[in-house]
């Protein structure tokens, strides 16, 4: 059986810690779903960013139609999903890319990186960013997860 390469948590732990962030900061959480807090393009080019990286396919559905209901248009979410970001508007682009940064790094990013996007948007807007990408890793890995069962259950034949 070949190997599974989709990210997913590697441990309860990784996992109860994004819960309580998410529940800690859960009047953000909920604004950011309702559309409050950032505009909801920037919110689905973040989105979109970190799903490529994380490889959900789930995610990678809802959040194409979410986007393309925002106005991205459809040759900027197939390039956000192929990792490219160059048709990100020049003012979302340092956020856009700090998600990618953070998606790779798991989190763990370089403090350059997070003074300039803080230094770009201010404080409290970075912060709700990160509550937004913390939103969309733990639904990548949790999704990547289901595939994982799925995946083991069927012997590698579906859920890669």
């Amino acid at each position: 059986m070949k190997a599974y390469k989709k990210r997913t948590y590697s441990g309860i732990r990784p996992l109860l810690r994004d819960l309580s962030y998410l529940w800690r900061h859960k009047g953000a959480f909920l604004a950011l779903q309702r559309g409050r807090l950032l505009d909801g393009s920037l919110r689905e080019r973040l989105m979109l960013a970190v799903t490529e990286v994380n490889a959900c396919r789930f995610c990678s559905f809802i959040h194409t139609k979410r986007a393309l209901k925002e106005g991205l248009s459809d040759e900027e979410v197939g390039a956000l999903l192929g990792g490219n970001l160059e048709n990100v508007p020049e003012e979302q682009r340092t956020a856009v890319l700090y998600a990618q940064h953070w998606a790779e790094t798991e989190g763990e990013t370089d403090e350059t990186a997070r003074v300039r996007l803080k230094e770009t948007y201010g404080e409290e807007k970075a912060g709700v960013m990160e509550i937004c990408l913390t939103a969309i890793k733990t639904g990548n890995y949790l999704n990547n997860f289901l595939e994982l069962c799925l995946f083991h259950l069927s012997f590698g034949r579906w859920g890669a």
